[in-house]
Formats: structure tokens, sequence, C-alpha cells
């Protein structure tokens, strides 16, 4: 008899960039019913400018044809970074106002050269409202999630912590919450990277790990011992 062989099933097959693209485009279209009308004219608007430059500043058919082609590769990459950004924002809308969702951001979106960590830095058991931290070029950002009224305590706290260490680091506070003037949570990654920088990459990671320590350190609470703590029941 012929040995059986064990065959290993194969993973399975991963879809191709364009059908990769087809599916964000239809996720995205059920959130945002505009997301057709705005490819359409990211597309248009770089051919009819590249054709309309080569009909008034030259007569040659082959050049005429060259802007053309430019156009359309400019309208093709118009109609990308367009599904990308509209992409984003229909995917961070499904998330915003759930706790954590600051965390997402921080975790996906960080631009180059800020740290930061999709867990809390404070957080209120009742109201699940939460305090994240990241560090970056432009000092110590803190972002609260939940109304400002109750997560004004929590962020004093942290500011506490960070004149600890000593010097004059900047602190800036940004709310995602429901208060008018709060940041929306699609526009959080690239609200950091408006801020002015004020410290080198060597003091950045310098201050993140000074920071983490001093977490670490913290006093825990006497009369609580944490390997007798049990969880309240309800």
């Amino acid at each position: 008899m012929a040995r059986s062989k064990d065959k290993t099933p194969r993973p399975p097959k991963e879809p191709g960039r364009i059908k990769q693209m087809w599916q964000v485009f239809q996720m995205t279209r059920r959130y945002d019913s505009n997301i057709v009308l705005f490819m359409i004219l990211g597309f248009l608007i770089p051919v009819v400018v590249s054709i309309g430059f080569a009909l008034l500043t030259s007569g040659g058919g082959w050049t005429i044809a060259l802007w053309a082609v430019a156009g359309v590769l400019g309208g093709v990459l118009a109609m990308m970074i367009i599904l990308g950004r509209r992409a984003e924002k229909a995917a961070y809308s499904q998330i915003e106002g759930q706790p954590g969702a600051v965390g997402a951001v921080l975790r996906s979106s960080l631009k180059r050269g800020w740290v930061g960590s999709e867990m809390p830095v404070a957080v209120n058991g009742k109201t699940q409202d939460a305090i994240y931290r990241a560090v970056g070029r432009g000092g110590v950002v803190l972002i609260s999630e939940g109304p400002r009224t109750r997560t004004a305590r929590m962020l004093d706290d942290e500011r506490r912590m960070v004149s600890r260490l000593g010097g004059s680091i900047a602190v800036t506070v940004i709310s995602v919450g429901p208060d008018e003037d709060a940041v929306p949570l699609h526009k959080l990654a690239r609200r950091l990277t408006k801020i002015k920088p004020t410290l080198t990459k060597a003091e950045v990671l310098a201050v993140n790990n000074r920071l983490n320590s001093m977490a670490r350190k913290l006093p825990i609470p006497k009369g609580v011992d944490p390997a007798k703590a049990r969880p309240k029941r309800a």
C-alpha cells in the first residue's frame, strides 16, 4: 500500500491589490454617499487641466497626447488619495464616541517621530473617560477621551506628572469628545503633526522613557494588597 502523504493546508490566498481597493471602496460607499462624486472630480480635474495647458502652450499632437497621459495618471493618483482619506474617515466614524477610540488612532495612525500607546495613562472606571499620552517633537500631548467637565481632574494629575521632569517641556491638551470645539477622531493624527517642534529625537525618547518609568513607580494606596485584591461582584 502506498503511504498517504500528509498535506498541510495552504493558507488562504490574499486578495490582489485591485480587489482590496474595490473592497475598501465598497465599505466606504456604505458610509459615505459622496465618495463617488469626489473620486470623479478628483480624476477629471487633473485631466482637464493637463489637456487645457497642452492646448494653450503647444499645437503638436504628440505633446497633447503626452499631457493627456500625464493628466490621466494624475487623476488616478488623486482618486487613490481621496479614497484613502475618505475610507479612513468612514472607518473612524464607526468607532467615534466609543471607549478606546483614541487608542485605536494612536496604534494605527501616529506619524513618524511620535510615540504613543493604545493603552490610556488614566481611566475613570465609572464613566470610561480616559487620558492618553503621546510624545513627539512637539513635546507631550495629553488627549482626553470624554467630556471636558469629567476629564479635567485627570488632565491636571497628568500635567503635574510631566512637570516633575523639570525643564520647559511643552504640554498640549487635545480633547476628543462631545464638546463643540473638540477634535474629530479622524483629524487627531493630523492635529499632532501641526504642533510646533520643541524637542529633538533623542529628547523625545528620553522624555517618553522617563514618563513610563514614573508611571511604573506610582505608589500603591495604603491598605491595598494587590495579591489579595478581588474583583467586585455585580
